[in-house]
């Protein structure tokens, strides 16, 4: 007998396909939905081409223009939500202003909610990209779409320990990867020149800014080359740097050029709220990870078996030295990455857990 089908709309804040955090959250499982009974629709606050001007320098009233017209698309939406079995919210319907809209799906329309976030995103983290909008952001609405929520879904513990404040059907759903289309790095058998790395959007790149002191101060003593892959050049001042603008398409061959992923982090509440992206990422392609002790990092890290947890710039320089140095530990680090992402953070991993929160509404992974 074939599984009942349920309409769901899927609420976000971006284009699809565009955002890591869509991508891996819930986008990699779109194929799947089919098959467990889902019939799915999308639709996000930015059109694509809107997306495209997002954090350009400039283009104020273009921008005002579509965040305009995304409130109005929204509200489009919202005449034919009658439709939908239920509603997945990522992060926000909105990205300024109160809950209205998830105020009126949940009580008016009386919808299903499942709430997805995987930032710390009732607090306020302003950048220079940001500022202008962080007044409006209304961060305190993170609560209010909990209450409402018949599910609420986080990147992390300290995630869900906030939203089981307000909820208690919350789930530890961690952020996974489709390690069956993520080839092995095969660079790190010998490392002639050692390929020390970064990856992450422009608006990480200020953690690592924090480590620029000890590079520049290693580089007087070893022969390697620093590579950043991301959306924004930050012009290191180091003397073998290489930028690598990130593309979808080739993601996974321009990570494995790195040898040793750095993943360094503030010590912040903000902080503690970071899923551990990066570090899965570099563990899954085969990278030996070092990374700072905050938020996820702590439980996908054990250090010394999988990767290292530094804090102070002297065990940062340590770690990287020790790495550079010993073929074997880079080996093991190899192994044990990719096994811990392939057993605990991947699309395969996690499937099940996923359709029952999509599906049934409950899942058998609470934490």
């Amino acid at each position: 007998m074939d599984a009942p089908t349920q309409k769901i709309l899927f609420l976000a804040p971006y284009p699809f396909g565009r955002v890591g955090s869509q991508r891996f959250r819930f986008e990699q499982y779109w194929d799947l939905f089919p098959g467990w009974g889902i019939q799915a629709h999308f639709h996000s606050f930015l059109l694509p081409a809107d997306f495209d001007i997002l954090y350009k320098e400039g283009y104020q009233i273009a921008k005002a223009k579509a965040v305009l017209y995304g409130f109005w698309r929204r509200s489009v939406k919202l005449c034919s939500i009658w439709k939908y079995d239920k509603i997945f919210i990522h992060r926000e319907v909105a990205p300024i202003g109160p809950p209205v809209f998830e105020w009126l799906i949940a009580n008016v329309f009386r919808k299903k909610i499942i709430y997805d976030f995987d930032d710390a995103i009732w607090l306020t983290n302003t950048s220079e990209e940001n500022k202008l909008s962080a007044a409006l952001k209304c961060h305190w609405k993170v609560k209010y779409i909990c209450q409402w929520a018949h599910q609420v879904t986080c990147g992390n513990q300290f995630l869900a320990r906030f939203a089981k404040q307000y909820n208690q059907t919350v789930t530890y759903l961690p952020t996974t990867l489709n390690t069956k289309h993520i080839p092995l790095s095969t660079l790190n058998s010998k490392l002639a020149t050692a390929k020390l790395g970064w990856t992450g959007t422009h608006s990480t790149l200020k953690y690592l800014w924090r480590l620029v002191p000890l590079l520049q101060k290693l580089e007087k003593q070893l022969d390697f080359e620093f590579i950043v892959i991301a959306d924004k050049d930050p012009k290191l001042p180091l003397k073998n740097f290489r930028f690598i603008r990130w593309n979808k398409e080739t993601e996974w061959q321009d990570l494995s050029q790195i040898q040793i992923g750095l993943m360094p982090l503030e010590q912040t509440e903000w902080e503690e709220g970071k899923c551990g992206f990066k570090a899965l990422q570099y563990m899954a392609v085969g990278i030996p990870a070092i990374v700072s002790p905050t938020g996820a990092n702590k439980e996908i890290v054990q250090n010394g078996e999988n990767g290292l947890i530094c804090e102070r710039e002297e065990e940062w320089e340590q770690a990287i030295l020790n790495l550079i140095s010993d073929q074997a530990i880079r080996q093991r680090f190899v192994e044990e990455g990719r096994k811990t992402v392939e057993e605990r953070y991947s699309r395969t991993a996690w499937g099940e857990g996923y359709r029952s929160i999509l599906f049934v509404g409950e899942s058998t992974n609470k934490g």
